[in-house]
């Protein structure tokens, strides 16, 4: 119960900040903080030091706690990208997060035709044809882990550990398009057919054919999302 307490208070206090609720510069003292959530001492302690870790907050003495300036954010927190994506700024949130994405995963769809295992070829295949396989039956809960398990793959196949740990950041997005009905209604032949062909060109070892089709993934994205966000 304790735990859920903290969750909730960390997403409702999370989201304020994320939101421009409670904008930069904001200060909270510790018993405003009981009294706005109804939390105990403890919980609010335990907030404010995930908060803290998060560099949403800073905390001076005999001030209180100080919401800081996004920019000093930590951006790549995935908490942080659902209250984003959950906000009022979900549309800059999906920009931003979309030109991320264009930046590294077609860098590391090349590097993974370069420095994948044969374990990791076999299973980026086999994710493929899941995504065929789910999307046919319009399955968009399944379809969208196998989604999320793909991309996970491919940027831990690319051999590069700073492309591997933006994977919760990748989830985070391809997470947060579904939920909020900015995928399409199906997953596109498109799409699907894409992700076939970036499983097959690192399969080969075709670091070009690789690159260019991830690149045409994010691109595709890159228009879903924008037309979704003007409808």
């Amino acid at each position: 119960m304790g735990s859920d307490r903290h969750e909730e208070v960390l997403d409702a206090l999370g989201a304020a900040i994320a939101g421009g609720e409670l904008a930069p510069g904001s200060v909270l003292r510790s018993d405003e903080l009981q009294e706005r959530f109804g939390a105990s001492r403890t919980v609010a302690r335990e907030v404010v030091r995930v908060l803290e870790t998060m560099r949403l907050t800073s905390s001076r003495r005999r001030v209180g706690v100080i919401v800081r300036e996004p920019a000093e954010w930590n951006h790549y927190d995935p908490r942080l990208i659902r209250w984003q994506l959950d906000g009022p700024g979900r549309a800059v949130a999906l920009r931003t997060l979309t030109e991320l994405r264009s930046g590294v995963e077609p860098c590391a769809a090349r590097f993974a035709a370069l420095r994948a295992t044969p374990e990791d070829r076999g299973r980026l295949r086999a994710l493929a044809a899941h995504l065929e396989r789910t999307a046919r039956a319009r399955d968009l809960p399944t379809f969208l882990g196998h989604d999320v398990a793909f991309h996970d793959l491919l940027l831990a196949a690319s051999g590069n550990p700073m492309f591997a740990q933006l994977s919760s950041v990748v989830a985070e997005v391809l997470a947060g398009r579904t939920e909020h009905g900015l995928m399409p209604a199906e997953p596109q032949p498109e799409a699907v057919a894409l992700h076939v062909e970036v499983a097959r060109a690192v399969d080969a070892g075709e670091a070009d054919r690789a690159e260019r089709a991830m690149r045409d993934i994010v691109d595709q994205a890159r228009d879903e999302i924008a037309a979704a966000v003007a409808g």
